[in-house]
């Protein structure tokens, strides 16, 4: 048997794409520069009707790490994200975007980092404002209540972070849902695994008037958070008690009245 067919990865990278020509060369060229090297690098196409599919092929073809695959039809954002992962064949999947960029140390710190914790489902770039230093990890009581107090952690994009793929096929993957997919899945695979910090800054996220970010469906994202909330914590999996809950239903209240005051006052001093 060949090395080649032999290879087996540790780190399943996972690059969906669609209509991502103009990025899609560099986002592929930063994971082949990475220091850590055990890697594959997956690309699901998401029926592009620009040159995405023969740039990512022509890489491909100079390095059987990367494999190329094309969907039947258009998904949308997270079922490609979950396809993605059907291929994968590491221990951790690391999603990078077709439009993003990876720094050369970036897999090698997130990898390490979660080989010092054999129990964790995920790990998160995080702020760092506790007294240890990185890596370190949180049980899923304790990383709930750090996101509502200052670390944010479900605040992250799937680029800042790695998970263990049994984690993630044991919590189902990402449900679905637009554009709020990746704050509702950290609540639900930290409902149940323990989180790795790791810094921040290890992904570059390119800014594009592309992104969905930009489009008029993200007038519904506040309203969007709002259920994702209410639904991770009424979960049974969730892992704070009631009386935790309402703390931070009460601290969000205020923070929600404090904005919209805010926002009038600013209103009429304007004008």
């Amino acid at each position: 048997m060949s090395e080649i067919m032999e290879f087996q990865p540790f780190v399943s990278v996972l690059m969906t794409a669609f209509n991502r020509e103009k990025y899609i060369g560099e986002a592929i060229e930063s994971v082949i520069a990475s220091s850590y090297q055990n890697w594959e690098l997956i690309i699901v196409d998401d029926c592009s009707i620009d040159k995405t599919v023969e740039i990512a092929k022509s890489y491909a073809e100079k390095d059987k790490r990367i494999k190329v695959y094309i969907n039947e039809k258009n998904l949308g954002d997270y079922p490609n994200r979950n396809m993605a992962a059907s291929y994968a064949k590491g221990k951790y999947i690391k999603y990078l975007d077709s439009d993003d960029y990876i720094y050369p140390h970036g897999l090698q710190v997130m990898f390490w980092a979660m080989e010092q914790f054999p129990e964790a489902g995920f790990g998160l770039s995080s702020h760092n404002f506790s007294n240890k230093p990185f890596p370190s990890i949180t049980k899923p009581k304790e990383t709930y209540l750090e996101h509502f107090e200052k670390f944010a952690h479900f605040d992250r994009a799937p680029g800042s972070s790695i998970i263990n793929l049994e984690a993630f096929k044991i919590v189902g993957g990402f449900s679905g849902k637009r554009m709020i997919g990746d704050y509702e899945f950290w609540f639900k695979i930290g409902a149940r695994f323990p989180l790795v910090k790791f810094p921040r800054d290890l992904v570059w996220d390119r800014v594009h008037n592309g992104q969905e970010s930009k489009s008029e469906y993200a007038d519904l994202y506040n309203k969007l958070r709002d259920e994702v909330f209410e639904n991770a914590v009424n979960s049974k999996f969730c892992p704070l008690t009631r009386k935790e809950i309402e703390i931070i239903q009460n601290k969000i209240k205020k923070s929600y009245l404090k904005n919209k005051f805010r926002t009038i006052l600013h209103f009429f001093i304007r004008k």
